[in-house]
């Protein structure tokens, strides 16, 4: 398990060109689980008579499991309380984690050249502490300087919070952390905490926008477009 409480110092090529580190998101960013977690919504509330559509999927797409709760709540009716509710979700969704996580393209590849040059991350999440360590089993731990998990910070994504904090934690300027996000909900959070952001949307469409890149893949993310992002800023 990490913490998010022990400060890290930031060195090597972060400092050098600008870019001090890079925050990323994980569900639908660097690990293919948004169909997981869309299954396990999709699996509890047909068990208890609801049939969930593609334009739900919409509504709860990057989450966090707050948000979610009260979405589908509003929407079917259930008098299961959000505590039951976010136990039985979560259960399924450990369930189908069991077959191990698929790391989304190009992800192996950006972690890995981060590290090689020094870049220090952080991966900061809305899922709870304990889906987190499940899935850094297939994803790495050794990746991440720390984690942040959306059940450890006071306000989770879209507030700015778990983003400020890993920056906080780094040493760093917030606009010189580039983020990684797949979700409007987490570009959000990391704009309101000033970090330039890198959207590869998953699910839901996210448009350009001024400190905004938005691609197709992880695949055409690299060193050289992080930095870029930062002095544009800077």
């Amino acid at each position: 398990m990490t913490t998010v409480s022990t400060p890290v110092r930031i060195g090597g090529d972060g400092e050098d060109s600008g870019l001090q580190a890079v925050l990323l998101d994980m569900d639908g960013t660097l690990v293919d689980t948004e169909d997981l977690w869309w299954q396990a919504e999709v699996d509890l509330f047909a068990g208890l008579g609801h049939r969930l559509t593609a334009e739900d999927r919409t509504h709860v797409v990057g989450g966090p499991m707050t948000r979610v709760i009260d979405y589908l709540t509003a929407r079917t009716g259930t008098t299961l309380s959000a505590a039951e509710l976010t136990e039985l979700i979560n259960g399924r969704f450990v369930d189908l984690l069991a077959g191990g996580v698929p790391l989304m393209p190009g992800a192996e590849r950006l972690l890995n050249t981060l590290a090689a040059h020094g870049v220090p991350t952080a991966l900061v999440s809305a899922s709870h502490r304990h889906i987190i360590d499940i899935v850094l089993r297939s994803l790495g731990a050794e990746h991440f300087a720390f984690t942040v998990a959306g059940d450890e910070v006071p306000r989770t994504k879209p507030h700015p919070d778990p983003y400020l904090i890993a920056a906080a934690r780094l040493g760093a300027d917030p606009a010189r952390c580039v983020v990684v996000e797949d979700t409007p909900t987490g570009v959000a959070a990391a704009e309101a905490a000033g970090c330039p952001v890198v959207a590869v949307p998953s699910i839901a469409p996210i448009e350009p926008a001024a400190g905004r890149l938005v691609l197709p893949s992880l695949e055409r993310v690299d060193l050289d477009l992080l930095r870029g992002l930062v002095v544009a800023r800077v």
